[in-house]
């Protein structure tokens, strides 16, 4: 994954995260049991590219569900991969479940 996605490692440096990014924040959750790896690993790929792609009008955050677990709940996530898009600290779209690079490019672009 591309070094212009954050990793934080816990949910206090998630929040500093967002509250430090000057443009809107894709945060995109991710987890380690066997059902979520293989698509998270996937999605890894489309968010690295949509990173890259949205350099300087997006910060793109990539948090673990289990070291994240106070965002996890604030954002009502239940599965893994999950998407929310946040303006201004407000949510202004969720989805869940792996996406083409093509459909992550039209969810953000109807919404940013």
């Amino acid at each position: 994954m591309t070094k212009r996605v954050h990793r934080p490692r816990e949910d206090a440096e998630f929040s500093f995260i967002l509250g430090m990014s000057p443009v809107p924040v894709l945060a995109y959750f991710t987890g380690t049991w066997p059902k979520a790896i293989e698509p998270c690993r996937l999605m890894d790929l489309v968010v690295g590219g949509i990173a890259e792609e949205y350099m300087g009008r997006l910060t793109v955050v990539r948090a673990d569900i289990t070291r994240c677990p106070a965002a996890t709940e604030r954002y009502g996530i239940t599965g893994a991969p999950s998407y929310v898009l946040l303006k201004e600290g407000e949510v202004v779209a969720q989805a869940a479940g792996p996406v083409t690079t093509a459909e992550a490019r039209e969810f953000l672009d109807s919404h940013l």
